[in-house]
């Protein structure tokens, strides 16, 4: 069994990974897309997990402004955009291939506009895409030609999305924009760059990705926050936060808080595996 000839192993810095709070990660292999699809999907990962009897994980992620999908050896499921921390369950063994779209693609997916799957999951529809990836992954999924062949199975179903149309090219260069660029503090900057009225892009966002485009700024500040918080052995919250573009330690403070559950301290006080 072989997979795609473009399916490539990549092994990304995933800031929006927050692991368990004792730092545990399952093995997670990713993959990214071909190139004719780079438009369409961001990358693929695969977790292959196997835990003692009675262990259970709870792997959190501040999801990117996107849509997912999960197939699993238990369920299929399309994710929209998380505005909140996402957490999974894990126990067992097991293993799920993720697909993590770009913007453009929620739309077509969601069947309208995607705020109308913001903090939703709904069954993927698709059984015999599931059964191909799941024949595919078949009893050893930590195989390398059985995860790409997997992949490879998602690839040729997305090829139907292509082309990408104009909107979703520019909700595509937005997101990029926004999370390439940390001088970008402000939504005026965004409507600057891409010549357009503010009510033009909430209108945008709402409809291509689900969340205000206020949003986006957040969380991209708060993927660079949990980079910093993990890779420091005693961060400066004062300097995090003004680097950040925090007017104070407190309003940074407030914002990590009410997504994540932890104080910045708390969250950088946690283990690493």
């Amino acid at each position: 069994m072989t997979g795609g000839d473009d399916v490539r192993r990549i092994d990304p810095t995933e800031r929006a990974h927050l692991l368990d709070a004792s730092g545990y990660t399952p093995p997670i292999h990713r993959f990214a897309p071909s190139p004719t699809l780079a438009s369409v999907v961001r990358r693929y990962w695969m977790p292959v997990w196997s835990l003692p009897d009675g262990h259970v994980t709870v792997q959190r992620v501040l999801q990117y402004p996107v849509c997912l999908i999960v197939v699993s050896h238990e369920y299929a499921r399309l994710v929209g955009p998380s505005s909140g921390l996402s957490t999974t369950e894990l126990g067992g063994s097991g293993w799920a291939l993720g697909t993590m779209l770009q913007p453009a693609a929620g739309i077509a997916l969601a069947g309208g506009p995607v705020e109308g799957l913001t903090d939703r999951a709904v069954p993927l529809g698709d059984d015999n895409l599931v059964s191909r990836i799941r024949a595919a992954a078949g009893e050893a999924p930590d195989d390398p030609e059985r995860q790409r062949a997997a992949v490879a199975a998602m690839e040729e179903s997305l090829k139907r999305l292509l082309p990408v149309d104009e909107e979703g090219l520019l909700v595509n260069a937005i997101v990029e924009y926004v999370e390439g660029d940390p001088e970008v503090q402000r939504v005026r900057q965004v409507c600057e760059k891409f010549a357009i009225t503010e009510r033009t892009l909430q209108r945008l966002t709402a409809r291509r990705i689900g969340l205000p485009p206020k949003w986006l700024i957040q969380r991209r500040r708060l993927h660079e926050a949990a980079e910093r918080l993990r890779d420091a052995p005693r961060p400066d919250l004062a300097r995090v936060a003004a680097d950040l573009g925090y007017a104070d330690q407190a309003h940074f403070g407030r914002d990590f808080r009410a997504v994540t559950g932890l104080t910045p301290g708390e969250f950088a006080a946690e283990p690493r595996a």
